[in-house]
Parts: structure tokens; sequence; C-alpha cells
């Protein structure tokens, strides 16, 4: 066993309390980042990540034996980075940013502390700690219709006639559907994370790990497509008895195991020797001249820094408006307000700080308007606006509505052109609707955000201008605004819609402008 060298006690005690501070002040994040590894199966991998990083580290002992760790200032200046990243993050709600912040902040540490060289030896198994980040979820829809259009092709250059509507699609044996088990994305996290491993344990040229990196990700993609296909083709040619219910996962995850394993075996033909460790010096190792002097404005500048960005968010949390937004009916001239949904169908925003789901009957009479806001403030991991999990149907949960189509729409306003998303969907299952022979229940969807004040069409757009106002001591008040109308009733290119927007936006923006500005004046 390796006897720790005097030179490397100090610092090490001092990384360790760098470690502590860190997290104390960014206790949330680190916690938001373990409740999803905790709850999504898709990035359950990175539990193994912490130990693997260590015990890489271990492997190199003997190589950091031979370095006398040395305090570097000049690694301090990506730290205000890092914790603006951290802050934009945070008041964006946007997850992944501080999280990656986070873990930057707990990689930096080591050259700062450690110094340029410790660093270098240790540069992978660093690197391989941004692993534990659980990025990636907004591949999930790309990924899921990449895997119905490739077996939807697979299955008619079969010959099985296919007929397909978004993400479901009936042969004669039955009907199928891509969900988000289907998408291959926890395949692809796995595989991209063990690829990378294997190619820094089995790999010494830089090219052969690229190359082993990118067959890592395109392998699992393609394995993906293959395997839903052939789960379709079981299902069909033992008619409905062979994977299906949890048999087809049981059988997804046997398919891959045995795509990775080959992956792996053919890997290992390109193998490269590990080169010889460096010798240790027989007098032992001494730190560097004027390292002693060094320490204590590193350790002081980096707890400042730690500090700063934490302390800045608790000024700009007392900016803008608090408490439980009260969202009252629009009051719309030539409209009635019902607290009764057009349909049964429920958006699918969670969490919302306050929410208004109803329709509007014109007093002149014709077809009803469903309105829908989810209302946000104060919001923080789990309770944001713009997130993967909020969508017009989750279709994990809801059975009954699908969305089948998507797009967008402009309308000419008095203040400018005003850009809006578009779904249609469909409230039964394709089974029943071409089982049945009759139609399902269709609602065309106009879906706007509300961000302080101004309307966006984008999520990112979105995110990156609420983060602005915070920023700014706006405060972080935002909605979704969905206006919908059944299929048959919306007309030809949406018009009821494209009317009504035309007509009562600038009603519901005072609306909910007054919503903002109420709360503001009453926390004054």
């Amino acid at each position: 066993m390796l006897k720790l060298p005097p030179p490397w006690r100090l610092p090490l005690l001092a990384l360790a309390l760098a470690w502590a501070l860190l997290a104390a002040l960014y206790y949330e994040t680190g916690a938001a980042m373990v409740f999803i590894w905790n709850r999504s199966e898709t990035f359950a991998h990175a539990w193994v990540v912490p130990p693997i990083s260590a015990w890489l580290v271990w492997r190199l002992r003997a190589d950091l034996a031979v370095v006398a760790p040395t305090p570097s200032l000049r690694w301090l200046w990506l730290m205000p980075l890092l914790g603006l990243l951290w802050l934009v993050g945070d008041v964006a709600a946007a997850n992944a940013a501080t999280q990656f912040a986070l873990v930057g902040m707990f990689v930096l540490m080591v050259p700062a502390l450690l110094g340029t060289e410790v660093a270098r030896r240790i540069a992978f198994p660093l690197g391989f700690l941004f692993f534990a980040v659980p990025f990636g979820d907004f591949l999930t829809p790309l990924l899921m219709a990449y895997t119905a259009d490739f077996t939807v092709v697979a299955l008619r250059a079969s010959g099985i006639p296919v007929f397909r509507e978004g993400l479901q699609f009936i042969i004669p044996s039955g009907n199928w559907s891509v969900v988000q088990a289907c998408s291959g994305i926890r395949y692809l996290m796995a595989s991209v994370m063990v690829g990378a491993l294997f190619a820094f344990l089995n790999y010494r040229s830089y090219k052969r790990r690229w190359a082993f990196v990118g067959v890592a990700i395109v392998t699992p993609l393609v394995a993906n497509w293959l395997r839903a296909y052939m789960i379709v083709m079981l299902g069909h040619l033992s008619g409905n008895t062979l994977a299906v219910g949890v048999d087809h996962l049981i059988y997804g995850w046997v398919f891959f195991g045995v795509i990775m394993l080959a992956m792996f075996m053919i890997g290992a033909r390109w193998s490269e020797p590990d080169p010889e460790h460096e010798p240790a010096p027989p007098a032992g190792v001494q730190p560097a001249a004027g390292a002693a002097v060094r320490w204590p404005v590193v350790c002081v500048a980096v707890a400042l820094l730690l500090a700063l960005p934490p302390l800045l968010r608790s000024q700009m949390q007392r900016a803008g408006a608090h408490g439980q937004p009260s969202l009252a009916a629009p009051v719309l001239p030539g409209w009635a307000w019902r607290a009764e949904p057009l349909t049964d169908w429920q958006p699918a925003f969670e969490n919302a700080a306050g929410s208004l789901h109803g329709r509007l009957e014109p007093s002149a009479g014709g077809a009803p308007v469903g309105l829908f806001i989810g209302y946000y403030r104060e919001q923080r991991a789990g309770r944001q606006l713009v997130t993967s999990v909020n969508q017009l149907v989750d279709a994990e949960v809801n059975k009954v509505w699908s969305q089948t189509a998507s797009g967008q729409a402009q309308v000419d306003l008095p203040g400018g052109a005003q850009h809006w998303r578009i779904g249609e969907l469909r409230g039964q299952a394709l089974s029943q609707v071409s089982g049945g022979g009759h139609e399902a229940r269709r609602l065309r969807v106009w879906q706007i955000y509300w961000v302080n004040g101004r309307p966006i069409a984008s999520d990112w757009q979105a995110k990156l201008y609420g983060a602005w106002q915070n920023l700014l001591g706006q405060g972080d008040d935002a909605a979704v605004v969905l206006v919908y109308a059944n299929k048959d009733e919306a007309g030809p290119d949406d018009a009821r819609l494209r009317d009504f927007v035309r007509a009562h936006w600038a009603a519901l923006d005072t609306a909910l402008r007054g919503v903002r500005d109420r709360d503001a004046a009453r926390k004054q």
C-alpha cells in the first residue's frame, strides 16, 4: 500500500475542505442531481460514476506520488465563469446548466489547489465525472421519432402493411406504439459512458480512443432500431405471444447486452499496452518554492469565489412577485367563461403555481374555444415552466390522448407578427379508431409562452429571456397559454383559433400582467 507523502497531506486537507464548502453552498443543486439519478432509469448509471472516477485515480497513485502538489492561481479565473453559468442556470431553472457548473467547480478545485501537473495526470478521471450530470433528455422525442421511422420502413420492406399516425402504427396482427422506453436514450447514455471508460483503459492513442467513442455512440442507436423492428416482428410472427408486455423490454436489454459485448470484444482486438509508470524519486518529493506563500491566497480566493454566486442569487430572489398567484376568469367581450374544460384532456404542465382551465362560449352562438393557463412563479427544480416533462400530452401517463402532429403558425397583431406552436391531438387509441369504424376526437391546440410580459414560442428563447429578466431583478413570472378547439370546428387553417388570438391576445396579456404587477405591488 502506498504511504501518503508528507507534501500531499496539507493540499489534500485543503481540497477536502474546499469540496465540503462546495457541497454546503450548492447543496440543492447536488441534491437535485442525485434525485434524478434515483428517479430516472435513463440516468441510473450515474450512481457508479463517482466510484469509478475514484478507482481510476487510485490506479494512477504511483504517477501522482512523484509530483509535488502546488496551488495554481491561474485556474481561478475559470471560477467566475462557472459561477456565472450556475447563476444563469439557477435563475432560468435549467438543471443541466447548474449541475454542469457544480461538477466543473468540483473538478476545478484539483488544478487550483493541487496544481496543473496533478490535474494533467488524472485528466480522464476528472473529466469522467461529467457523466454524472443527467443531461440528454431533450433528445428523447427525436430518438422516438427516428425509432418509429426505421421500424415502419423496415416492416414495409419486409412486406408487412403499416398504417402510421404519429408514434403509433397498426399492422395486420395488432397495434404498436413507440414510447419513451423505446427511444433508446437509456442505451445511448450507458453506452457512451462505458465506451469512454473502455477506450481510456484499452487505448493509448487519442485517435483510437475517439474512434471507439464514436462507435459507442452509433452502435446503440442502430441497435435500438433493430431491437424495435425485431420485437414487432417477433410479436407479429408469434401471434402476439412473444415480445409483448414486459417481455419486450427484457428482450430489448438482452439484445442490447449482446451487441455491447460484441462491440467490446471487437474493440479489444486493437487494445494497446499500458505505459510504464514513472519511478518515484528516492529522496521523496519536495514542494515547489513559494508554495507555502500561495496557500493562504488560493484558499481565501476559492472560498470567496464559491460563495459569491449563491449570495447574488439570494439577492435576486428578493426581487419580483412572491406568493400564490390568483388567476381570475378572463373577461372577453362577446364570450362567456365556463369553468368546465372543452374535453377530458388535461395538459401535462406540472407543478404550476396557479392554473386556469375552462371554455369560452360565444354569446352569439357557435363553437366554444378551450383555454388553459399555467402560471409559474419562484421557479426551481421540479417547478419550472420550460422543461422536458411539460408538454401537451404525457404519453407515459395518458393512454387516451396522444399528439399526432406539430407545427407553427403566425398571427399578425398590432404590435407585430406573433408566432405560436401548433399541435394536433387524438383522443382515442389508434386501434380503436381503426377497428371501431368511427372517428376519434381530435383537437387543434395553439401554444405560446408568456415570459414576464413577452410572448415567446421557442423553448430555449423562453429560458434565456426568463433568465435575463431574473438577472435584471424583474422576477421570474411566466406562463403557458393554450388555446384549443375541436378540429372540425377550428376551420381551415385553424381560422377560428387564429381569429380568437388576433382579437383577444391583448386582453389575455393584460390579465397576466395584472397578476404579476398586483402581487409585486403587494410585496412592496
